[in-house]
């Protein structure tokens, strides 16, 4: 996060992440289509149409007092590109974790949740994180409870789960709207918001 006092300020960074095919460019291009930017998302992609690197695009919000700039990325999901996502996920306040819901995908979640707790170590369990459970038109979906059961869902802080169909955008702004909430609620409680004032 970057507050500036002299501008007025607040930058935040989110990040998408999951595994290949989760459906994370999908939510991203949603969700600045409900903006009316979906022309705005900066996409570096293989020529299969694959996220190679990242997507990148920004949302604002401006008050009378304060101007809130949000830069939202995803990481590839692709193994191969493996070593670009601690690059793209430093500096983070808040993360979207996409899950394919597809049971027959299910391990892939699992394995792509513990590589995001691996880069984050004692930091993931208070860092502001929603998962999404998405695809959730298909059938043959694994039950979320499970998922949360098996990732020990309740030590964790700052924490929530959505369902979403990104292709028809469902889900995809209450999702981002309760990563924001967190963002801004672990900010309260560092009393951050105090030197705003």
């Amino acid at each position: 996060m970057i507050i500036d006092q002299l501008t007025r300020s607040i930058q935040l960074k989110i990040c998408y992440f999951g595994p290949a095919l989760s459906g994370k460019t999908t939510s991203i291009k949603a969700l600045f289509n409900h903006f009316g930017k979906k022309d705005s998302v900066l996409s570096i992609e293989s020529s299969v149409r694959r996220t190679l690197f990242f997507d990148y695009g920004t949302i604002s919000f401006q008050n009378q007092q304060w101007n809130l700039k949000i830069h939202i990325y995803s990481t590839t999901g692709q193994d191969f590109y493996i070593i670009t996502r601690p690059a793209t996920l430093q500096g983070i306040d808040g993360i979207v974790f996409v899950a394919d819901s597809q049971e027959e995908v299910y391990h892939r979640n699992l394995t792509s949740w513990n590589e995001l707790c691996n880069y984050f170590e004692d930091i993931i369990i208070t860092l502001p994180k929603v998962i999404t459970f998405n695809k959730q038109d298909l059938p043959d979906k694994f039950s979320p409870a499970i998922f949360l059961e098996n990732i020990n869902y309740f030590k964790f802080k700052n924490i929530d789960f959505k369902k979403t169909i990104a292709v028809n955008g469902e889900g995809i702004l209450d999702s981002f709207e309760e990563i924001l909430s967190l963002v801004f609620k672990n900010i309260y409680k560092g009393q951050l918001i105090s030197a705003l004032q």
